[in-house]
């Protein structure tokens, strides 16, 4: 192991902490889990900003990453929604866009070309507003706060960046698959 291995490393463990997550929510010690949650969501700050600073990016980690990222908030939507605190019309939307994503990204580079995609702005605030979304639910388990209409403007809000960001995606390399052709 070198050095420029940590951030794929941290990659890891928040791979790993994906299933306790899943199992602290489901058996409801939501303060156990939004703190679990808290550390995954720096282990991602931190292995990007060391993977920056440092130099230490590389292809795989690039992949990794958002995979974890996706992973773990998938793994929080879904069973947000099972034990009933999240939407299923909420969790379905995020699922929808997400696959719409990894099938166009597939269809793109077998079709047409090797690309190496890189986030949209509207993918980064999504991605943000669905973390505040999961830290919000679980933390007004622990201690209630929210009152049903900023609930209510949270999921909007998700929902709204959810659509657009799905959207976004599809509308440039869309583009870009035509003007290819």
């Amino acid at each position: 192991m070198q050095a420029r291995d940590i951030p794929n490393l941290i990659s890891f463990a928040r791979i790993a902490l994906v299933p306790p997550i899943v199992l602290v929510l489901l058996g409801g010690d939501y303060a156990l889990a939004l703190w679990l949650f808290l550390i995954a969501g720096v282990s991602d700050g931190l292995d990007g900003f060391l993977a920056k600073h440092f130099g230490w990016q590389s292809e795989f980690g690039g992949k990794l990453d958002p995979a974890a990222d996706k992973l773990l908030l998938l793994s929080c939507y879904f069973v947000l929604g099972w034990i009933g605190l999240l939407p299923w019309w909420l969790v379905g939307l995020v699922f929808l866009r997400d696959i719409v994503i990894v099938v166009g990204w597939i269809a793109y580079n077998r079709r047409i070309q090797r690309i190496s995609a890189q986030p949209m702005l509207i993918s980064k605030v999504n991605t943000f507003m669905q973390i505040v979304l999961v830290l919000a639910v679980v933390a007004n388990q622990v201690r209630p706060f929210l009152d049903a209409g900023l609930l209510l403007a949270l999921l909007v809000v998700v929902a709204v960046t959810t659509v657009w960001s799905g959207v976004a995606y599809v509308g440039y390399w869309g583009k870009r698959a035509v003007r290819h052709d």
